[in-house]
């Protein structure tokens, strides 16, 4: 049951989101919608953009001075930030003079900085006390490293967007925007320090922007680049992780553990905040640039970023064949997909969402040898020897039991939040 604590807790959201909405609107921005009626959710469609007068030229002269760093990108010198911009950020000890991006495309996303809270003490449960709460079908964040694997539940990091933890002995930031469907881990070690991340309440193409606790400096989730402060033109290293279902990652990790509901915060758990957002008829909210017509905006697709492209499989034609064998240039890759896994986006409720499946990455080759998939129902096999194979790339059977594929950092995105950060990428087709 939602006590009264929690519901006052998800009014306050809606407070802030009322804000945001007002605050948008005096910029011309956004037109409400409704929804269909059976979901009875209220959704905003980006119809315009910022006015010209605040977001000026875009030729280079107009960009101010500029220098190029030793990874060859351009850092923009000039604190020009617009006036809601430096209103929303006053008081932050963040350099402005530098940046990778222009300020004109940055937008408050309601809550003020750290007003969605990270999680920095995670605990974690066993999956017995886990069970009680989390139904075998929600989704969850699977991070295994150096034989440590834990599960980040949607439907906690839907509240909290940041878990700042360690894993196997590895500090990592477990992130997740619910705007863009991005769910996204990053090794938390940067220039011998250990930094801790928060949420600085800006969003840029809808996408979460986060913040350090060392140096202030704003980093897009979507990509790990630092865009502004310190270490702008920096980049984050990812650490390979899936969605998958809770079942799915107890039949994998039979010694892992479960972020815990214990997280010091009153939220509505299992609830989403964003109900009906994932519906493919739906338009993202708080997005302000052009959509890439090849998909619908809110199609799921899984994403790779190769060394010399991007690629995004959908998932509506991956869930059809069930495994996609793949070589792009010198790299052999396997996609699956397997049912089993909801929707966090999609019913008020998570455990009674959609069933959108999950995915995994994987290199093919297993002792130099480079493996053909097949999916038999929801079971996925190799050709070569017949063992059968897990969604996170652990054979689970057969000749070749115990083996496993290396993973490829992969995501599972909204096509519209994709194609703005990675334009250039290659849709598969078949």
């Amino acid at each position: 049951m939602i006590n009264a604590q929690k519901t006052t807790d998800t009014r306050r959201y809606v407070l802030w989101g009322l804000v945001a909405l007002l605050l948008l609107a005096t910029y011309g921005i956004f037109t409400l919608w409704s929804s269909e009626s059976n979901r009875g959710t209220t959704v905003v469609s980006s119809q315009q953009s910022i006015r010209e007068s605040e977001r000026g030229s875009t030729d280079d002269s107009a960009k101010g001075e500029s220098f190029v760093n030793d990874e060859n990108i351009t850092i923009f010198t000039e604190d020009d930030r617009p006036s809601r911009i430096r209103s929303a950020t006053a008081g932050w000890n963040t350099d402005w003079t530098r940046r990778t991006i222009q300020y004109d495309e940055l937008l408050s996303g309601g809550p003020p900085r750290d007003g969605i809270p990270s999680l920095d003490n995670p605990a974690f449960e066993t999956y017995a006390e886990a069970a009680l709460w989390l139904a075998n079908n929600e989704p969850v964040i699977s991070v295994e490293i150096n034989d440590e694997a834990r599960a980040y539940p949607l439907q906690i990091l839907t509240w909290h967007e940041i878990v700042n933890d360690e894993v196997g002995g590895v500090p990592v930031a477990v992130t997740f925007c619910p705007l863009c469907n991005s769910a996204l881990v990053f090794d938390r070690r940067f220039d011998g320090e250990i930094f801790e991340f928060g949420t600085s309440g800006l969003l840029r193409k809808s996408d979460l922007v986060m913040y350090d606790r060392t140096t202030e400096s704003l980093w897009q989730q979507f990509t790990g680049e630092g865009i502004v402060g310190e270490l702008a033109g920096r980049q984050l290293d990812f650490v390979p992780s899936s969605i998958v279902s809770f079942a799915d990652f107890q039949k994998a990790f039979p010694e892992g553990v479960v972020l815990s509901q214990n997280t010091g915060f009153t939220r509505s758990y299992g609830t989403n905040p964003y109900a009906g957002y994932d519906s493919i008829d739906s338009s993202p909210f708080l997005f302000d640039g052009d959509l890439d017509g090849r998909l619908l905006p809110m199609a799921r697709v899984v994403t790779i970023s190769l060394a010399d492209r991007d690629l995004a499989y959908p998932v509506e034609m991956l869930a059809d064949v069930g495994v996609i064998n793949d070589v792009q240039g010198e790299q052999a890759l396997v996609v699956f997909h397997t049912d089993g896994t909801s929707s966090a986006l999609g019913a008020g409720v998570i455990a009674n969402a959609e069933d959108v499946g999950a995915t995994g990455v994987f290199d093919p080759t297993v002792d130099g040898q480079v493996l053909t998939f097949t999916k038999d129902g929801n079971r996925i096999f190799d050709e070569q020897t017949g063992s059968e194979w897990n969604i996170l790339g652990y054979a689970i059977s057969g000749e070749l039991a115990d083996k496993s594929l290396t993973p490829i950092v992969h995501a599972d995105h909204f096509w519209f939040s994709w194609a703005a950060f990675k334009p250039d990428t290659i849709v598969y087709s078949q």
